[in-house]
């Protein structure tokens, strides 16, 4: 009598199975977790935060000193960086003068590569009604704006 060997193993159709089922389950996962949107998400949390340090800072000022820092005009016009040269951007130094409002204005996430070369990436404005907008322009999911 003859003995058979079994021989034990996996078949190629068995791997390629298997390959294709691993292989559709990361293409959800990726889809699912998505960095570039995820990463974008943050930097948007981010410039709300930012929006709104800015703007309470300005309020803060108002009140202090019964009126608007005297640079913000009635156009949109990107905000200068604490030391910079504003030559057509808005100065908010006084709103840093002795660190009473802020530290420093706060700066775009995607900065320097998406402001002016002495800009935060933030428009101010005072509306025809006299209330101020401080903007993100450059957010990448929403449009972040914020009024008072």
């Amino acid at each position: 009598m003859k003995k058979q060997l079994m021989q034990k193993g996996f078949t190629l159709l068995e791997v390629l199975l298997v390959v294709a089922i691993i292989a559709i389950l990361a293409g959800i996962v990726i889809l699912a977790i998505n960095p570039n949107k995820q990463l974008a998400d943050t930097r948007d949390t981010q410039r709300q935060s930012d929006v709104n340090t800015i703007l309470s800072a300005v309020y803060q000022y108002s009140i202090d000193n019964n009126g608007i820092p005297a640079s913000i005009t009635d156009a949109a016009t990107e905000i200068c960086m604490t030391d910079g040269v504003c030559a057509g951007l808005i100065d908010l130094s006084d709103l840093t003068t002795d660190e009473t409002y802020l530290v420093s204005i706060p700066s775009d996430p995607q900065c320097p590569s998406a402001c002016d070369e002495n800009g935060v990436g933030y428009t101010i404005e005072k509306t025809a009604n006299g209330r101020i907008v401080v903007a993100a322009p450059d957010a990448e999911n929403a449009t972040i704006s914020v009024t008072r």
